[in-house]
């Protein structure tokens, strides 16, 4: 393979990373959208602190569910 094709499989695989870090970036605002609709949450009043400790509660319900499957 010569050196332009190497350059442009690098390009290409460069574009996907990051369209995979997008979509990814998507589908982690979108659960946390759900997460907050559903609890009934206010955004403007979400700390980070509190943030974690949701996050830490949910992580730990869907683990305990994948568990008992």
């Amino acid at each position: 393979m010569s050196q332009s094709n190497l350059e442009k499989q690098e390009s290409k695989l460069k574009q996907l990373n990051q369209k995979i870090k997008a979509e990814k970036n998507k589908i982690e605002q979108n659960l946390g959208k759900q997460i907050i609709r559903s609890a009934n949450l206010d955004y403007g009043t979400l700390t980070t602190p509190q943030i974690k400790i949701i996050a830490k509660k949910v992580s730990a319900f869907l683990n305990q569910s994948q568990n008992n499957q």
